[in-house]
């Protein structure tokens, strides 16, 4: 009967990757670029007025990502 063995299904490990890829691309979207920001706010003496547009420019890209490379 050794024809009869079955290999251990790895079901959840595609979902998972995808989702901590998803994860990935959203934080470091939004690290860099609020980073980007703080650099510009520190250059400019703003008061976090870049910093702030800096991440949510930094999480639409990471959204694009996700949208771009993962959706189906």
């Amino acid at each position: 009967m050794a024809g009869n063995q079955q290999t251990p299904k790895q079901s959840g490990s595609s979902g998972s990757n995808q989702g901590w890829a998803a994860v990935g691309y959203l934080i470091s979207g939004i690290a860099v670029w609020g980073f980007v920001g703080w650099l510009v706010d520190r250059w400019l003496g703003w008061d976090g007025i870049a910093t702030a547009i800096g991440c949510v420019l930094g999480a639409a890209g990471g959204i694009y990502l996700v949208v771009k490379r993962l959706g189906a």
